[in-house]
């Protein structure tokens, strides 16, 4: 008879090392994270990311951002994905700067990633930079990319009690964006219940509501970003 595969915890020598090498490349990422949010700051560019699931819209959403703030800002996208370069060439729709980062098999941006990815880019060119990353709500938690600003995004289709579920990024993020608000009805989402669950995991955190699709929220959600710039511009003067 074939044996059932082991599911003992790792323990002892195994375990220190694998937490001592998660130590290690987080303290690395956050030397470059540092370095990335100095040239930001020197160049006068804010930076926002945005994590989700697949599946979550923020391609949508992003499109749909840079679309309207293309013609107030220098704005300009990095996207992270594992294979394709589809959300990439989507965006550049929007006729703004575009580069995609192909990750392979690794769930989330690193920071290093970015700094490459910036290879080649004048950030005196730029006003605005959002970083998409790879639809994941559990490692991206972990990872600074030197954003001003972390959006954590969840479509109503994902049900209210995402936040409960990955609390770690909603702790990490500065913004939930609750996406597809056009398919609440359909989706029967309990919009007080989902408010009430963030902010269990996250008292005070601010909340938007938002339909790329239809445009509800999108003008209350551009108008936050140019306040953020004006304010982050403000604060450097």
């Amino acid at each position: 008879m074939t044996a059932l595969p082991s599911t003992s915890p790792i323990t002892g020598p195994a375990q220190s090392r694998l937490v001592q090498v998660r130590t290690k490349i987080l303290k690395e990422n956050d030397v470059v994270a540092r370095a990335l949010r100095k040239s930001f700051e020197d160049a006068g560019v804010y930076v926002i990311s945005l994590v989700s699931s697949p599946g979550a819209g923020k391609t949508m959403f992003l499109e749909k951002t840079l679309l309207a703030l293309r013609d107030r800002f220098r704005v300009a996208a990095l996207v992270g994905d594992l294979a394709t370069d589809n959300d990439a060439r989507r965006l550049a729709r929007s006729e703004v700067p575009v580069k995609q980062i192909t990750t392979g098999t690794t769930c989330h941006l690193e920071a290093e990633m970015v700094r490459t990815a910036l290879d080649g880019w004048d950030l005196n060119d730029l006003d605005v930079l959002f970083i998409e990353n790879v639809g994941n709500l559990v490692c991206p938690a972990s990872y600074d990319l030197g954003e001003n600003l972390r959006l954590v995004l969840f479509s109503v289709t994902e049900g209210e009690d995402k936040p409960l579920k990955y609390p770690t990024i909603f702790n990490t993020a500065d913004l939930a964006v609750i996406t597809k608000a056009d398919l609440a009805e359909a989706a029967e989402f309990d919009s007080a219940l989902a408010t009430k669950n963030i902010q269990t995991v996250r008292p005070g955190m601010p909340i938007i509501s938002v339909s790329a699709k239809s445009g509800v929220g999108m003008n209350e959600w551009v108008n936050s970003v140019a306040t953020h710039v004006a304010e982050s511009r403000s604060a450097a003067s």
